[in-house]
């Protein structure tokens, strides 16, 4: 089912479809297109399929790339939660993490988020008495601003000439709170300033701090984790297990190791793909899960990307921010530790999350604007059984790019004393962070690991290490090309940087470039 190409004795000549890259996105569109009897070839450069949703391993301990947790999937009746069941066959299963999800530290102060919509309004209302009526309309706003998304992501598979009757119609409602940052929408509600900061305390969740993010992005978060969060039981990996017997079904395969050098246009039709080893696969359609910087700049012939003037449309939209990942190892079990289920998000105590965003950028030796924990070994019922006597945690920060930019022609492995000794450093002040909210594990550090931007880039293929594609500004969902269809015919594109940031976002675009595909309602099946 999953199966590297270098070992390959042969390929298959011809599929129904192509889909490059096998993240979320990726894999439910290949899925779906397997429903309806397609067969389905997923190409992956990377040696472990999956794309943020893999998981890799050292040294006896095991780590999720990009799935900390999930919102809304312990929910039969959820959209998300039927996409994963329609995609899985219903064999990816769920573990929910416990009544706080989130817990947010302002400095020394400590503020939970409580997973219901009430029993969280009661608890923000509990910390800050005085602010009820902001809280209560902070969360109606949250959902209408969700609400009137279901029609703008819909129009995004409509046929040209049905987007040009109704599109804009479609949209109005959307734009009226995607075109406002989140600390707009936020001062308009109260001046607590510490109020608007720990409501915009999962901001790293999509990587915009409030000043700059859209308030549309922010509801999407904020509104899919009111219910809680949850952990697929036996990790991130049952992800990509579950959902390639679903591809195989119908001949179809994932491979490792197959790297696409270029996508084959003929008569402005995307007619299959040139492999790096000059291999050619034929397809009838083509999509790629590789984002819209990758796909553009990479892997388009020039003469299309400058026929349909893909570049400039490139130059619309930013790169989202890069991130530095802590990975752990312990040699105790999650309860010996004491580990919690529940995630940390610790900030410092002076200043709004722009202005120490600002602070820090601007010199690397400040305070980190964002520091998350992660349990996943806490999460997850089934660790125990794969790792006896073990225990991960992840902490997670941003930094820029350009802190590693120098070592990028270097490969991987191989950057030198140098690069090990400033991720060394980094480690150091993330690990002095978890010994001061979790003094127990100190000293109790089996192994550690630190990924930086270029690890991203090596990995996923992001040219600048995003971690989320696309960023989440008002100005990104102005942009009408970011949708399934392109100018080119037979050629789609899915993935976060087409909808949102996140699992849940590649999920729901890959379901719209099924519709977009096929022609067929998926989500109204469902």
């Amino acid at each position: 089912m999953i199966q590297s190409y270098t070992q390959l004795a042969q390929l298959e000549e011809h599929y129904d479809a192509i889909v490059i890259g096998s993240g979320m996105g990726g894999l439910t569109t290949a899925a779906i297109l397997a429903k309806e009897g397609q067969k389905v070839l997923v190409l992956e450069r990377h040696y472990i399929a999956g794309g943020f949703t893999h998981v890799f391993k050292r040294k006896g301990y095991e780590w999720d790339a990009g799935i900390h947790y999930i919102g809304e999937v312990h929910k039969k009746n959820s959209l998300l939660r039927k996409l994963f069941d329609y995609i899985s066959n219903g064999e990816l299963k769920w573990a929910d993490i416990g009544e706080v999800y989130d817990r947010i530290f302002i400095g020394d102060q400590q503020f939970d988020f409580v997973k219901g919509v009430n029993n969280f309004k009661k608890q923000m209302i509990s910390c800050f008495p005085e602010e009820e009526g902001a809280i209560n309309k902070y969360v109606d706003l949250v959902f209408k601003a969700v609400a009137s998304s279901k029609n703008y992501y819909m129009s995004k598979v409509l046929p040209s000439f049905v987007d040009a009757l109704f599109g804009k119609w479609m949209k109005k409602s959307f734009y009226h709170f995607s075109d406002r940052t989140t600390d707009e929408v936020l001062r308009s509600l109260t001046k607590n300033e510490t109020l608007i900061k720990v409501l915009t305390g999962q901001y790293g969740d999509y990587g915009l701090p409030p000043k700059q993010s859209s308030f549309s992005m922010h509801a999407s978060v904020a509104r899919h984790y009111f219910d809680g969060g949850n952990f697929p039981i036996g990790g991130s990996s049952q992800i990509v297990k579950t959902i390639a017997p679903v591809i195989a079904a119908s001949g179809g395969a994932i491979l490792v190791n197959a790297e696409v050098k270029e996508v084959l246009i003929e008569k402005n039709r995307a007619v299959g793909v040139l492999m790096n080893d000059g291999k050619i696969v034929r397809a009838k359609k083509v999509v790629s899960d590789a984002g819209i910087m990758t796909t553009y700049l990479k892997l388009l012939p020039e003469a299309t990307v400058e026929k349909h003037k893909l570049k400039a449309q490139s130059q619309k939209v930013n790169r989202s921010v890069a991130h530095t990942s802590l990975c752990i190892g312990f040699k105790a079990t999650p309860q010996e530790l004491d580990l919690p289920k529940t995630n940390f998000w610790i900030y410092p105590a002076q200043g709004d999350h722009d202005t120490c965003v600002d602070r820090y950028l601007n010199d690397l030796n400040q305070p980190f604007p964002v520091i998350y924990l992660s349990f996943p070994s806490a999460k997850d019922p089934d660790w125990l059984n794969r790792y006896p006597g073990k225990s991960t945690i992840d902490i997670i920060t941003l930094i820029p790019y350009e802190t590693f930019a120098k070592w990028e022609d270097k490969p991987w492995g191989k950057r030198g004393k140098d690069y090990e000794a400033l991720k060394e450093e980094i480690a150091q002040r993330l690990l002095k962070e978890l010994y001061k909210h979790l003094p127990q594990v100190e000293g109790k550090v089996d192994y550690y690991e630190l990924s930086t931007p270029l690890s991203t880039k090596h990995f996923v293929n992001y040219e600048k290490g995003e971690i989320y594609g696309l960023d989440h500004s008002p100005a990104r969902f102005r942009q009408s090309f970011l949708k399934p269809k392109t100018p080119i015919k037979n050629f789609y594109l899915t993935g976060q940087d087409i909808v949102t940031a996140g699992i849940g976002g590649a999920l729901v675009s890959g379901a719209l470039t099924g519709i977009a595909m096929t022609g067929k309602n998926i989500l109204k099946k469902l």
